[in-house]
């Protein structure tokens, strides 16, 4: 058995490139670098991504979940939040929460030449659902997948 570290260099774990989303939506997102920093630690109740967003690219389409809190803390660069209540900056330093089951749809936009990293935390439920208030997507379930709003799947 490999002996427990409790701390790691976030630039040793592999960044990925990929989103759940279907077309059109997946396009928007990416590219994008996630490095999953609370798996190799070992954590198994909350989710931990350390995210870099490129210019002009969207962190996800508008949603909300159903069962998960969410929290982002910007580590550097600046994202717009798009949320019910409009737009507004977010600079490297500021932080925004998203409480379970509240139905105000939120994303990440960076609409600047330079790269944003962020923090992305929250409680992992497997039972969680997102919706999208802006596109025709919804995931009732995690484990059922996308589908269109009228409930047939992508």
């Amino acid at each position: 058995m490999k002996p427990y570290k409790p701390a790691l260099d976030p630039a040793t774990i592999a960044a990925a490139n990929r989103s759940g989303y279907p077309e059109p939506f997946r396009s928007r997102c990416l590219p994008r670098d996630k490095r999953a920093l609370g798996d190799p630690l070992g954590l198994t109740k909350i989710g931990i991504n350390l995210t870099t967003l490129p210019p002009g690219k969207e962190s996800s389409m508008r949603h909300w979940h159903t069962r998960e809190d969410e929290f982002v803390y910007v580590i550097s660069g600046e994202v717009v939040l798009k949320t019910d209540a409009g737009e507004q900056t977010l600079r490297a330093g500021m932080c925004a929460g998203f409480p379970a089951g509240h139905a105000d749809g939120h994303q990440l936009i960076n609409r600047t030449q330079q790269p944003a990293s962020y923090l992305e935390i929250s409680n992992r439920d497997a039972d969680d659902g997102a919706h999208y208030p802006d596109v025709d997507l919804d995931l009732p379930t995690r484990s059922g997948g996308f589908r269109r709003k009228d409930g047939t799947p992508y």
